[in-house]
């Protein structure tokens, strides 16, 4: 399961580049010394990191108080589902409507965002990771179904940490060269990007439905020790 948190992230940078990639590439990072500007970078790193960890970390709690009351399979399922729809019927996900609450904090963010890019403190690139973390994304938003689907605030808060380190090759390199991710390259891999989000998805239906499959749908523990018991 973490393994897939990676390799969203991995994919999932070619697609999200297009929306934070000028972010990256706007850095106002000191060019003129490495070691400076590699500390700089890093920073940029952690602020999504935190964001992204702590983004796992509320839904990991959501997802273990699912697990507690025994919905744990039912929300892999639906969670697997989602994943599936989400690709198979995009228009679906886009009429939904956003409260004007939410309208209001992405705005706000946007805007701070771009105040912070202005500027050449030390903290803004920690500033500048942590409000990008909170950009409306569709490969983020697949990767808190992932963290829903876990069972403590531990492993959503991993799982989202994940996703992010898979992200950072792609956006470093956006920082030094630029949208370079143009051409047939990307149109591949963003082509293949459904079609692995469609294959993560039937696995957290798989692993939901408790087939005792190892490693795939391993069988409930409830399960087994329900047939412990009757053995006994």
């Amino acid at each position: 399961m973490f393994l897939s948190a990676i390799i969203f992230g991995l994919l999932g940078s070619f697609h999200c580049v297009g929306m934070c990639g000028p972010i990256a590439f706007m850095l106002p990072i000191d060019r003129t010394n490495k070691v400076k500007g590699f500390f700089q970078i890093l920073s940029y790193h952690l602020g999504r990191l935190f964001t992204y960890s702590l983004i796992g970390l509320l839904f990991g709690l959501l997802g273990k108080s699912f697990y507690l009351f025994g919905f744990q399979q039912q929300i892999s399922i639906v969670v697997g589902v989602l994943m599936i729809l989400f690709i198979l019927f995009p228009k679906i996900f886009k009429k939904v409507n956003i409260s004007k609450t939410i309208s209001n904090v992405i705005f706000k963010v946007k805007n701070t965002l771009g105040k912070e890019l202005k500027n050449k403190r030390n903290d803004t690139f920690f500033t500048i990771g942590f409000l990008n973390g909170f950009l409306p994304c569709g490969l983020v938003y697949m990767a808190i179904f992932g963290a829903l689907a876990t069972t403590n605030a531990f492993s959503g808060s991993f799982y989202m940490f994940l996703f992010g380190l898979g992200t950072i090759p792609l956006m470093t390199s956006v920082v030094y060269l630029g949208n370079f991710t143009k051409g047939t390259f990307r149109k591949k891999i963003q082509q293949a990007i459904p079609f692995f989000v469609v294959c993560i998805g039937v696995l957290f239906i798989l692993r939901g439905l408790g087939l005792g499959i190892p490693y795939i749908s391993p069988t409930p523990v409830l399960d087994l020790v329900s047939n412990s018991a009757t053995c006994h």
